[in-house]
Formats: C-alpha cells, sequence, structure tokens
C-alpha cells in the first residue's frame, strides 16, 4: 500500500483548477488502481488550494519541471504530466503515480516521505522547479502574467 507518513510532510500549494482536475481522475482511478487514487485523495486533502493566478510559479503543477533529491543522494529532474502524457524514458511522470502525486504541490526545499507497495520509505526533497512554455501560455492566455 502507498501511503503518506505524515508528521515531516509539509502542507503543500495548489491552484483550484489542479485540484479539481485531480480530484475528478482521483475519483475514474479508483477502480484503476485504489491505492494510487487513495494517495491523491489524501494529498488533495492536505492541500492549500488558491486561485491559479495566485500560484508561485516555483510551486509544483501539472506541466512543471522538477528536480529533486531522493534519500538515497540521487538527483532526478522530471516533468509531472497527466497519465496519458507520461513516458518515463523521457522523464515524463504521471501525476497519478505515487512520485507524481507526492510532488505535487511542493516548493523547492520542502521534502516528503511515503511508504510503497513494498513497505519501504522512500523520501524526496524538491531543489527546482520550472514552468513549462505551456503552463506560462495557459497562464498568459488567463490574464495571469504579462506577454
Amino acid at each position: 500500500m502507498t501511503t503518506i507518513t505524515g508528521a515531516l510532510n509539509p502542507v503543500i500549494t495548489m491552484t483550484q483548477s489542479n485540484y479539481e482536475t485531480l480530484s475528478r481522475l482521483a475519483e475514474s482511478w479508483a477502480s484503476k488502481d485504489l491505492e494510487v487514487s487513495e494517495f491523491v485523495w489524501a494529498e488533495l486533502d492536505r492541500a492549500r488550494v488558491v486561485e491559479d493566478r495566485r500560484i508561485s510559479n516555483d510551486v509544483v503543477q501539472i506541466g512543471s519541471t522538477v528536480r529533486y533529491t531522493t534519500s538515497t543522494g540521487e538527483t532526478r529532474t522530471v516533468s509531472l504530466v497527466f497519465p496519458g502524457e507520461a513516458d518515463i524514458a523521457l522523464g515524463k511522470v504521471s501525476v497519478m503515480t505515487p512520485i507524481g502525486a507526492a510532488l505535487i504541490g511542493l516548493s523547492p526545499s520542502q521534502s516528503i516521505e511515503w511508504t510503497a507497495r513494498d513497505g519501504r520509505t522512500h523520501k524526496l526533497t524538491v531543489e527546482h522547479v520550472e514552468k513549462t512554455d505551456a503552463i506560462l501560455s495557459e497562464r498568459r492566455h488567463a490574464g495571469v502574467l504579462a506577454a
């Protein structure tokens, strides 16, 4: 079972649109993978939800590129994407995986721990967050950023 271990996990920030999208995904995902669906619900429950235009550029959102270090000292860079866009060979991690759900809403220097299905506890610390051109274009189109 994938679970969040709790005490060390920070409050996360999420846009209203990411919150709504993830709620729908978690609901539909329950029939495919109940454990991941429950993990996503747990992340949604602890999220501070803000208007899309009020999110900082250094908060992990769907579409962000994130560099993080693991508890084993490995550094990885991935893009957080919707399930249909996932391709681990290209560094595209689905938000509907334990690692993807763990990343959403984090900012640089924040860490999260979780226990994976194999019983091992994993920890990651976000080092850097970048918005992709798609997120920036969407925010410009919505009038959130100057062009």
